[in-house]
Parts: structure tokens; sequence; C-alpha cells
């Protein structure tokens, strides 16, 4: 996915604070513009009062060795909400949930060695999706850098090519300069995670501590205005298009231009597709959305794309899971391309109009100079091209079979509690069917309501990233969607989320089977299930159920209400329970039919031409329109 800047509540709360003072701030220093003057501190001090500078008052982290001397001023702050975690992982993941629902920079503290190569995963999680965090570690002592000293590890030069930049600091001096610096990398431009290393000798060491300091990133200059001869040039193909498309990214999101793509998308009149790290960028229930595209979108989302003659993409990257054979899709389309990063524009898909710039500039002017064109020279009819995904649209809507075992559909689950908690709540989901899943069957009618691992794919994402996203945002309902097997790499940070009163809903997808490995087994290893089975709700010799692990005892074990639901006829009650329990997290164990897939499906390797919306069962593309 690739996204663009977006201007966060606290770059213009410094913006307003710095005008009120009268000061000339530099625009590149994120947080609430303070001024602060010289005091001489610890470079530990330092960090944490850089921190409270820059506006930060959630942390993600587990103290060790060398991160230590940083702790300790860190219990003084008042501003700064600590919350320990379990695993560093979990720390990194909640930091991303964070910024993924308010839009603000995610942090996380970690120790050197292991601690810090846990944070590998989410780093390289939140670089594939563009989300804005920085990681802080600590690091062995300058001295003893490169002697394999205990718990040493060359964390820069692991995470160089996850993160934005990295950086490895060794002079408490510098430290205020470094922590400007990578808030507003992770924050501007293509958001991403930043690295901060900083060695145990330079946290100890005195220093003085003054801000804003003076940030020295000379080649850093992202560009956000969009040319306008390219917006004028994209206004005359969408002008004259007979098939075009929206094909929307969640650089969308990460821009703040639902809005203005909203007012865009209805003067135009064009379908909209959003991918997977976009949904909720344009609402569901809008007559012009034709749903996800890709290996499990919708049919009549992956025929726009294929049929198009131009195709509108903003804020997307032309992920293989969108294209399929890449030589095969959108064949007769031409492509408008905008993006805040020019190296995704044609990376894999070369654009005839390419777009360097925000979303949030480029939209607006890209509006106008539609209307401006039309004006004068009116458009080209689109109203064929509608009748034709109507049909689509009308013929192979998403749905589902009731499972021939009794047992719950999964996605009956998903849509109930979509029901039951509605678009105003927020829905993170790990890794798999589920995921897939609860794309298809929740509502998404506004940005940031949906989060997911969308590049790396990382199991194990959905309860650290929900407690994150609660901390976030306290007032809304956190739902995280899991499956059996990615709960149990993450659910240690359950103990997280009942100490600190963090009451995350926690809804597993208990199929007992890694369900979407288990899927392709089904579907390209005939039925060779080779090390799928969890024995997660299985009957043994004797016809009795064994669970391992028992997921009540677990949610119980962690301080966490636990409940279980098997029969269909009882989902619309335990969902209720679940939703009447707001003092602590809810863990519901849906006991779901293995056999269940996500469908509709492109195989891998193949063109999207050959989707399959049932088991081989392709569309009829070439009945009469």
């Amino acid at each position: 996915m690739s996204n663009l800047t977006a201007t966060t509540p606290a770059m213009l709360a410094s913006k307003a604070s710095s005008s009120a003072a009268g000061i000339s701030p530099d625009p590149r220093i994120y947080g609430p513009g303070r001024t602060v003057e010289p005091v001489a501190v610890t470079g530990a001090e330092s960090i944490i009062r850089s921190l409270e500078s820059l506006g930060v008052t959630d942390v993600f982290g587990i103290p060790g060795g060398t991160i230590l001397p940083t702790y300790d001023p860190l219990m003084d702050s008042e501003q700064i909400n600590h919350i320990l975690v379990r695993h560093e992982q979990g720390g990194g993941h909640a930091a991303q949930g964070y910024a993924m629902v308010t839009g603000e920079v995610g942090v996380c503290f970690a120790t050197s060695g292991p601690g810090a190569t846990n944070l590998v995963t989410p780093m390289a999680d939140a670089h594939m999706d563009s989300v804005p965090m920085v990681a802080i570690t600590g690091q062995v002592n300058a001295a003893v850098i490169g002697t394999d000293a205990f718990q040493e590890a060359d964390i820069v030069g692991i995470a160089t090519p996850i993160t934005k930049h990295s950086y490895l600091v060794t002079d408490a001096d510098q430290i205020p300069r470094v922590m400007a610096e990578a808030f507003h990398l992770a924050s501007t431009g293509r958001p991403g995670p930043v690295l901060v290393d900083i060695t145990k000798s330079a946290q100890v060491a005195q220093t003085t501590f003054a801000w804003p300091p003076k940030i020295e990133l000379n080649g850093y200059r992202p560009v956000t205005r969009g040319h306008s001869k390219q917006i004028r040039e994209a206004a005359k193909l969408i002008q004259g298009a007979s098939r075009p498309v929206f094909y929307i990214g969640g650089g969308m999101i990460k821009a703040e231009a639902s809005e203005e793509f909203y007012r865009l998308a209805e003067t135009v009149g064009a379908p909209v597709v959003n991918t997977l790290m976009a949904r909720g960028a344009f609402p569901d229930s809008h007559e012009q959305n034709l749903g996800m595209p890709g290996m499990h979108g919708t049919v009549s989302a992956v025929a726009a794309l294929q049929r198009s003659d131009l195709l509108i993409t903003l804020g997307a990257r032309f992920d293989d899971r969108v294209t399929g054979q890449l030589e095969s899709f959108a064949p007769d389309a031409k492509v408008i391309h905008a993006d805040i990063d020019p190296a995704e524009i044609s990376k894999n898909r070369t654009a005839d109009v390419p777009i360097v710039g925000s979303l949030k500039e480029i939209v607006p002017e890209l509006t106008v100079a539609f209307d401006t064109l039309v004006a004068k020279h009116g458009r080209t009819d689109i109203s064929g091209w509608w009748k034709q995904l109507n049909r689509f649209r009308e013929t192979y809507p998403l749905g589902y079979t009731t499972p021939e075992d009794g047992k719950i559909a999964p996605q009956q689950v998903i849509e109930k509690i979509n029901q039951a908690a509605g678009p105003e709540a927020v829905y993170v989901a790990g890794v798999g069917q589920h995921q897939m899943w609860s794309s298809q069957f929740v509502k998404y009618e506004r940005p940031r309501q949906w989060l997911n691992s969308g590049g790396l794919g990382t199991m194990g994402y959905a309860v650290p990233a929900a407690m994150g996203a609660q901390v976030g945002n306290p007032d809304r309902v956190v739902w995280a969607i899991d499956g059996d097997g990615c709960f149990q790499m993450t659910n240690q940070e359950l103990a997280t989320c009942a100490i600190n009163k963090i009451p995350i809903k926690v809804a597993v997808i208990n199929n007992s089977s890694l369900g979407m490995v288990r899927q392709w087994q089904t579907l390209f290893y005939e039925s060779r299930y080779s090390n799928t089975h969890l024995n997660t709700s299985v009957s043994d010799s004797g016809g009795e159920i064994v669970r391992i692990p028992d997921f009540l005892k677990l949610a119980e074990a962690y301080g966490c209400a636990g409940l279980r639901c098997e029969r269909p006829e009882d989902i619309d009650a335990v969902i209720a329970e679940a939703m009447a329990i707001n003092d602590r997290p809810v863990v519901v164990d849906f006991v779901v039919s293995r056999d269940s897939m996500v469908w509709p499906m492109v195989p891998a390797g193949v063109s999207n031409s050959d989707i399959q919306f049932a088991q081989n069962l392709t569309p009829q593309w070439d009945e009469e329109d």
C-alpha cells in the first residue's frame, strides 16, 4: 500500500500554539509547539523530555538492561502513560494499532539484543503498510559495540531494509534533534517506521536539553503539490473515458483525503474499488462502491478493473494480490497514478499520467479540473458501463452457504458482530480466512474503522493492534476478529489489557485449523492436510470434545471474560453478552465449520479474469449486456 501525507492533530496543534505565541516555527517539528529553555539533564531525561515536547501521551514497551536508564525518568512523567506489554512484538503492534486509529505516531520501547529483534516483525509490518511509528531501543555502551557484548545486536543494520530510517545515537547531545527528525520522518511523505537505537552510555551521560532543536534533513523534502499540467492531463483522460474506475488504496486514508475523494467520486460518477488497506476510505453503502478487488475481491470489482479503459489509481501500489497475473491485468486500460512516493509510480504498471504528491492536495484539484473540462466540452456517457457492472454486482453478490456439518458459518458470526457493533466500532483482524471474511462481511463506512496486516500478512497482529487501537480510541468499541492460529501467537497481551483495563473484545473464529492454509490444501494439494490441524476443538475417539487450549479457561486465567458459542441460534445472544461487558476484555470462542472457504477467489498466478465465485464456478462474462 502506498500512502500519502497526513496533517495530524498534533501538527495542527503545533502550528496553532506557535502562531499564538508570535513565533515562526519550523513546520517540521512534530507536536504541540512547546519551547523549553536549556536545562542540564541526563541523556535518558532528554529522551523523555523530547517525547513530552513531541506531544506523546502513550508508549508501549518492556524494560531491560540497556533501556533501563530511560525507564527511570519515565516514572516521573505526568504526561506519558507507559503500558507494560508482555512481549516486544505486542508493543510494536500496539503502537501500530494506536497510529492506525489516531493518525498520530505510535511509540514503542525495547531493550537491546532480543528485545530489539522482537520488534523486527512490527517494524517490517509498519513499513509494508506505511504506518507512522517510532521504535526506541536501548543499545550496549558505545565502547563495547562490535565486541559481541551481552545482549548486543546490530539492530540498525537489521532494521535498515524494513524502516524508513534508522538512527544509532552515541552522543547524548544529539537526542533532541534525532527524536524530532524521527517523528518528522515517520509522519510525513509516505509514513513509516523509524528506529532510534540509543546506547546506554548516551542515556547515562550528562547533556543539555532544549526545545525545539534544529532539524538537519536537508535532502528530505516530500513533494505534496501535484504538477498542475499532469492533473489537467488526468482530467482529460477521465472526461474522455467510457469505462473509468477509481482504484483507491490505503494512501487515501493516510492522506486524510476521504472527504475530498467523496466529492471527486460523485462528480465523476465512476465506479470505486477500494483495496484491503482502503476499506472505509469510501463508504460501502454508497452505490458507486463495488467493494474490494483482487484475490478475494468481489466479482464486480475484479470485473471493473479487468474491463476498464482507465484506471484512476489513487494511493495504491498495484500489489500482486490485486493484479493477479500482472501481464493480463486490466489489459485495455490507461493508467493515472497519483502517489506521494515516486518509487511506487510505474514500479509494477506503467503510468500514462503519473502525479507525485499528496492526495489531500491532488484530489480537490482534479475535481476542479474535471468540472472545468465537462463544463466546456461535456463528457463521455458511462451509463452502458454501469449497466454492465450492475449486472455483475446483481448476479454475483458476496454470499456464503450453510455448512454441511451443521456448525456455525464463520461469515455469519462476522456479519452479526457488525450488526451489533455498527460502523462506529473499530474492527481489527489477524491474517487468513477470518481476515478476508472481516473485509467482506463488515460494512465499512468511515476511515480508520478497519485495521489489518495487509502487506506483510502477520499472524498475531490482531490482539496487540486492537489493544493499541483501544488506547487510541478509548470511547469506541474495538473488536479483534482473530483466528485460532493467530490468536495463539500473541494472546499473552490479554494480560496487558486486563491489568490496564483495556476492554477489547476478541472473537476467536475457531475452526481448529490454520484455515487459509487448509483451504489451499483442499483446492491445490488434493486435500492432503499436512500440519494444519490445531486441535482447538475436536472430538476424540470416545466422542468427547478436546480443546487444547480451552479458550474459555485461557481467557479466565488472563483476567478476561470468557464466552463460547457453538450453535447458530446462540450467536446473537452471545454477542449481546460480549457487548454488555465493558470493564474488562472479553474473549468469545466461536466454534465454526472448518470446511468454510473464502470466495470469490483468484488462484495465485492466473489472470483475474479467471476468478471463481465458488469452487470451480466462474462468472459468465459474455452475456448480452
